[in-house]
């Protein structure tokens, strides 16, 4: 089968490549653009790991076509940090010691920046909603979810 020529813009900066018909975005994220942030957990939907945002919309890499990204925006984990300087979700998952193996945590936080551009301001039971998509095996969820509310208050300046 010949390989599909696509364009993309990712965290703001145009990329090109080629992939199979059927390759999914999680591999070509990981294999063709080398942006290893994105983790696999399932490869099947199930566990969020892969989570990225495509034209602002949050979902999961494994389960989306790479040439289905055509002239579309995606916006990986690599994306949420300002350069060295880390975004106050990364850094309240640091304080709150919301992360231990890291294979769940670049889609969480993923999934924490959709959901505060969303609602600024969400509730525990809304963010436990929101994040219900994500799974971890390690954290217990708690501290992942104090660090989501911190964050929140944080970017709201009531820190």
């Amino acid at each position: 089968m010949a390989k599909t020529h696509v364009i993309t813009e990712v965290n703001g900066e145009e990329a090109e490549f080629l992939c199979e018909p059927g390759q999914t975005l999680l591999e070509t994220l990981r294999d063709e653009l080398n942006l290893t942030g994105t983790k696999e957990g399932c490869g099947t939907g199930d566990c969020g790991a892969c989570s990225v945002m495509l034209d602002g919309r949050l979902v999961c890499s494994c389960l989306v076509l790479s040439p289905e990204v055509d002239g579309r925006k995606l916006e990986t984990i690599e994306g949420v940090a300002d350069g060295e300087k880390l975004h106050p979700i990364q850094q309240k998952f640091l304080e709150h010691a919301a992360l231990q193996c890291g294979v769940c945590t670049p889609g969480f936080v993923v999934a924490t920046k959709a959901l505060l551009e969303k609602n600024p301001d969400p509730t525990e039971e809304e963010t436990r909603y929101w994040l219900a998509g994500n799974l971890c095996r390690c954290t217990g969820y708690d501290k992942i979810i104090r660090a989501v509310l911190d964050a929140a208050a944080e970017l709201r300046g009531e820190a």
